[in-house]
């Protein structure tokens, strides 16, 4: 890891082939966030946003005679560096991994309200996706399947636009904690900024999901339910935390967290759900603070 994060940060030429590389790749495109990541963390936001412009640009330059559209770059560009270098950014200045992860958690709820303003109709919107996965169920005999598509679209289409939101937001997060890990092991030693164990969105949002639920419930009004949703989404990470908290204190095997992740992408809703739960709950009455103030006394 140290070598790698030494190469990644030695010369600019490495950055932006790495930057490159990564992102033209589908299964590396996570890889190419979490360098950029590295890349603010120990060199700056000014310079990082700089190298990933040229990566950028040599790419659009590639796409025009061989490879995807321009297009398809710049947002495969935009939707992986563009988050990474905002939290990574929001990283250095505030030197902490709880308060940028708030920060995060604020800026889902509002791209979930961004998404409704600028999309308005999600049934619209959604629905070649829709029509895609219809018929691909029909194919493969998923029937009960495609009749909870069939007869619920605009349901159907709100949960798309829910795991979108969330699905991003995750990526972000993942790019933030790998990102920061690759900095710690590099000779400069960016960080380090806090522990993932540690995490911990706080009451305050916990309130505002608790506040858009009810309000969502009174009233019906889909982009609140969406938000309540997002809100509550958020919390998966923190309950993941708490696993990995309960491991290191030694009230978890290690196996236990290995099979969660072995079966995390087999029963990722019911999982995720649980673990928003487990999270959600331990922002409200810190589980974690108190078995550290009681072992203390």
């Amino acid at each position: 890891m140290q070598p790698l994060a030494a190469w990644l940060v030695a010369r600019p030429q490495n950055a932006i082939l790495a930057l490159a590389a990564t992102l033209v790749l589908p299964l590396l495109q996570i890889v190419s966030g979490i360098i950029m990541v590295l890349l603010v963390l120990v060199q700056g936001p000014r310079l990082a946003a700089i190298e990933a412009a040229i990566a950028g640009a040599v790419l659009a330059g590639v796409s025009l005679v061989v490879g995807p559209p321009v297009m398809q770059v710049v947002v495969d560009a935009l939707s992986t560096w563009l988050p990474a270098l905002v939290l990574g950014t929001v990283l250095v200045a505030t030197r902490s991994m709880m308060l940028t992860m708030q920060v995060s958690a604020l800026i889902a709820a509002v791209a979930m309200l961004g998404f409704h303003v600028v999309v308005g109709d999600l049934t619209a919107f959604w629905e070649p996706v829709m029509t895609f996965t219809l018929e691909w169920a029909r194919v493969n005999g998923l029937v009960e399947q495609a009749q909870v598509i069939e007869s619920n679209p605009g349901q159907m289409a709100h949960a798309l636009t829910v795991a979108f939101v969330l699905w991003g937001w995750t990526k972000a997060a993942l790019f933030l904690f790998f990102g920061n890990r690759l900095a710690t092991v590099e000779p400069h030693k960016a960080g380090p900024y806090g522990r993932f164990c540690d995490l911990d969105f706080g009451r305050v949002i916990a309130l505002l999901m608790a506040i858009a639920s009810l309000l969502a419930f009174a009233t019906g009004i889909a982009w609140l339910q969406s938000l309540a949703v997002v809100l509550l989404g958020v919390f998966w990470l923190q309950g993941l935390a708490v696993v990995h908290w309960m491991q290191v204190d030694g009230e978890l095997p290690l196996f236990v967290v290995i099979a969660l992740y072995v079966l995390l992408p087999f029963l990722h809703v019911f999982l995720i759900t649980a673990l928003a739960v487990v999270g959600y709950t331990d922002a409200w009455f810190r589980f974690r603070r108190r078995a550290v103030t009681k072992n203390e006394e």
